[in-house]
């Protein structure tokens, strides 16, 4: 069923648990602040994917005008899974694509990949709008995941196996998706993002910049994070997807104290004590980089020292993370 856009009860969704942490919100449009990325290379990236990657303009409501890109391997699993790779501010479906190694992947392993497109200038995503914060509500996450309901009716895909992805402002999307949509997912993984929430508008801006949040400055405890997410699906109580988090301690763009709110806020949901992990890893899965892990995996963050604005992509770890 396409997650249509509801009007009732939307507009009554409290955000104001961060009220005194947001309160220097502005509300401009989004600035170019993305580089390039340049994702590790773990497969050979001067070999094309074997199909190719389309446009797909009817998939169903998109109250948005999100752009849907797809790629389908030439040999798809019997039941595919389905991972959604969402570019970075400055980036489209085409660049994620190529710079990225899902395609190629997609190859050995028979998923599909969903390349969502945003459709504002300088292509960050809304992050900030209540629409998009809130399931069904009509913003960037209620397109995005009516792809996927699209995806998994039309190849008939693997509904446990759906896994969703981003840098940067596809990892601040990432978060948002998780938070959203927890029910249509089974794993997160977020390359250099904020919480979920985190850039919310007071003002009511979409696609607005939180230069408070971008700098770190916004912190909350655990609860409050997490009523944060819960505040964007009311009522709900189901299963949440489990959360890989990669942060560079380096990074100026995106304040490396995003990644200590992310881990409090997925800590906060899951009932983790957020500075007791069951597990600290040194120079893991790389020299510089510690893996912390809770519950099991269920919430693993990766703290990159020295590593700027985006931590590159590890594609053979995520598919382990993945389970693919």
């Amino acid at each position: 069923m396409a997650h249509r856009l509801l009007t009732r009860g939307t507009t009554n969704i409290k955000f104001l648990s961060l009220t005194t942490a947001l309160l220097t919100t502005l509300t401009a449009a989004h600035p170019v602040f993305d580089d390039l990325i340049t994702p590790s290379m773990p497969l050979d990236y001067k070999r094309a994917p074997a199909a190719s990657l389309r446009q797909v303009s009817n998939f169903g409501s998109n109250p948005s005008n999100v752009k849907m890109y797809i790629y389908v391997p030439d040999k798809l699993a019997a039941s595919p899974p389905i991972i959604v790779a969402i570019h970075y501010c400055t980036g489209a479906a085409q660049a994620y694509y190529t710079n990225s190694p899902y395609a190629r992947l997609a190859d050995q392993k028979g998923f599909i990949v969903i390349y969502p497109e945003s459709p504002y200038s300088g292509t960050c995503w809304d992050v900030s709008s209540r629409a998009t914060l809130t399931h069904n509500g009509g913003g960037n996450s209620n397109s995005i995941a009516n792809m996927v309901d699209y995806t998994l009716k039309t190849y008939r895909g693997d509904a446990t196996k759906v896994l969703i992805t981003g840098s940067s402002s596809g990892a601040m999307m990432t978060n948002v998706m998780a938070a959203t949509y927890p029910a249509l997912f089974a794993a997160g993984i977020v390359y250099s993002g904020v919480p979920a929430g985190c850039f919310y508008s007071q003002a009511g801006g979409t696609n607005a910049w939180n230069s408070s949040c971008a700098n770190g400055q916004v912190r909350g405890t655990p609860q409050v994070w997490a009523k944060v997410v819960r505040d964007m699906y009311p009522g709900y109580e189901g299963e949440r997807p489990k959360m890989e988090i990669y942060h560079g301690s380096a990074d100026t763009t995106l304040n490396a104290n995003n990644y200590n709110e992310t881990i409090k806020q997925w800590a906060g949901v899951f009932g983790f004590d957020y500075q007791k992990p069951d597990t600290t890893q040194s120079n893991t899965p790389q020299s510089g980089y510690t893996t912390y892990t809770w519950g099991e995996g269920k919430l693993v963050g990766v703290y990159a020292r020295g590593v700027g604005h985006s931590v590159p992509i590890r594609g053979s770890d995520d598919m382990k993370y993945f389970g693919l």
